[in-house]
């Protein structure tokens, strides 16, 4: 199957500063991929390159388009939720609703409607009215009622509260995502999207240090919370990261087949958030 984004050797840079340094990645179509990475790695710069908001060098395909030259059409098939939600503050809800279904001809006006239902927001309600978490509420609401075969989301959820951040993800899954559909996630709040993943890309200083599978995720990495009396050999095998829990030995190794580690102590799969903190932690070193 053919990869829905192909990024080949992008590059951006911002004077003298590389944003993106030579990075190379697919995501295939029918995937949910988190594009992980701390503050100024180079997520948003990904993110505007595969929107055609921005010049980059190097070779990128999203949908078969080149963004650079051929974003009006592409954005007939991709939606954006970016972090922070701009609506003019006299709009109302049922305007916006209105609005959207208007200019786009995969609007689902009904689903709008579903997705409002749970929320506090009333037709006649108007921007200046409504608190940060409305307002993002409210473009949630109008995005992902649109029938897009590719939805970019940058910290979607930014200022909501965590009962609303938990039925967003719920809906994404039941209500949005599908066979047909591709979904790019970047966020901080990592342990609450981990459950939806299919892929991984953790990002540093413009490259990707690690693009994988949720699959090849848990045969990759193990943890093992070592007994003292096998820190010493565990160690030795040269392990990615070590922490401290309890009192014991915590560490996480990459490609150490699960036999060879079982004798040291209790094993299981890392979080996606300790294998972040171990990731940019070896990246840097």
């Amino acid at each position: 199957m053919s990869a829905l984004i192909s990024a080949k050797g992008v590059s951006k840079h911002y004077g003298k500063q590389a944003a993106l340094d030579k990075v190379s990645f697919e995501i295939a179509p029918g995937r949910i991929v988190g594009l992980i990475g701390p503050n100024g790695s180079g997520k948003t710069t990904t993110l505007k390159a595969i929107l055609g908001l921005t010049p980059f060098e190097g070779e990128l395909s999203v949908l078969g388009l080149d963004p650079r030259h051929s974003r009006d059409k592409l954005m007939q098939d991709v939606c954006f939720i970016a972090d922070v939600a701009i609506l003019p503050r006299w709009l109302r809800v049922a305007d916006a609703i209105d609005f959207v279904a208007g200019v786009h001809p995969r609007f689902d006006r009904e689903k709008a409607q579903r997705y409002l239902a749970n929320t506090k927001l009333t037709p006649s309600m108007k921007v200046k009215a409504m608190s940060k978490g409305m307002i993002v509420q409210l473009h949630l609401a109008l995005v992902m009622a649109i029938d897009a075969r590719l939805l970019v989301l940058d910290e979607p959820t930014l200022g909501l509260d965590i009962l609303y951040r938990k039925q967003f993800y719920q809906n994404l899954l039941e209500d949005y995502f599908d066979e047909n559909k591709t979904i790019l996630i970047t966020t901080h709040q990592i342990e609450e999207v981990e459950h939806i993943l299919t892929d991984l890309m953790f990002i540093r200083d413009g490259r990707i240090v690690l693009a994988a599978s949720m699959d090849e995720v848990g045969e990759r990495y193990m943890e093992v919370m070592v007994a003292p009396q096998h820190v010493a050999l565990a160690k030795s095998m040269g392990p990615l990261s070590e922490r401290a829990v309890f009192g014991k030995s915590v560490m996480l190794f990459d490609g150490v087949p699960r036999a060879q580690l079982a004798p040291f102590g209790e094993l299981r799969t890392p979080s996606v958030a300790d294998l972040f903190v171990a990731t940019m932690k070896g990246s840097e070193a």
